[in-house]
């Protein structure tokens, strides 16, 4: 029986708040967040180190604050963040994975502060480290935080779990005739407008030669497929 290799060894697993509802009413969908874990836990197995970012729309989105103070507004959108890390990090031990929380401003009671070492070190003896609070500053999202922490992390590339199973021409909720990109580069993807990630994010990923993988999470096992170099979503590469 031929033994299978995964594509990457290391990689940045990057989830939408709205992810972590399943679509459901309700903050978190434990269920789902479950399937992820068992996921996370085949892959484990595979002997691939696992970082997880997380958002928080499921909870706040720093715009929802209309004329709040952005700066007080975004800070919310990453206390939010944490809240998810430490579901998902119940989760992940559940399942039996040894999960660390990391965030990215000083958070003591709760988690670890994020340095980089620590993250590397954590990764190699074989924890899923879950990073938290984004960058720990307003006006970034957690896609420019997952292609950071993906740089910083030496990550062989990032998967981008997304409630939509890869990037296309148009929205293909609103455009019937939208087709899906199996491949992208980062310029086409700027230079048609296309929003799979932010344009910080894919400058950097742009600058550190990062590929990512935009897929549904839909079916969990997605993240597997995708770290055993299936094809699935849209790859984006230099």
């Amino acid at each position: 029986m031929e033994t299978l290799t995964p594509k990457y060894k290391r990689v940045l697993l990057k989830l939408s708040g709205e992810a972590l509802s399943a679509g459901e009413d309700g903050i978190l969908n434990f269920d789902f967040i479950a399937r992820i874990a068992d996921v996370l836990k085949k892959c484990r197995e595979q002997g691939v180190q696992i970082g997880v970012i997380v958002g928080a729309g499921n909870i706040w989105r720093g715009r929802q604050g209309g004329k709040m103070n952005r700066v007080r507004a975004d800070s919310m959108g990453m206390l939010a963040t944490t809240i998810n890390a430490l579901a998902l990090q119940d989760s992940f031990i559940e399942a039996g994975l040894d999960a660390k929380v990391m965030t990215a401003v000083e958070m003591q009671t709760f988690a670890d502060r994020y340095v980089t070492r620590d993250a590397i070190k954590a990764l190699e003896e074989g924890k899923v480290v879950i990073f938290g609070c984004g960058l720990g500053a307003p006006f970034f999202s957690t896609d420019t935080a997952a292609a950071l922490r993906a740089a910083e992390i030496e990550a062989d590339a990032i998967l981008m779990a997304k409630n939509i199973d890869g990037v296309y021409t148009a929205d293909p909720k609103l455009d019937p005739t939208a087709t899906r990109y199996d491949e992208l580069t980062y310029s086409e993807m700027i230079a048609k407008g296309l929003r799979a990630l932010d344009l910080s994010a894919a400058t950097l990923c742009m600058e550190n030669n990062i590929k990512s993988y935009a897929f549904g999470l839909k079916d969990p096992m997605n993240i597997y497929r995708a770290v055993m170099g299936e094809q699935v979503g849209t790859e984006i590469h230099n």
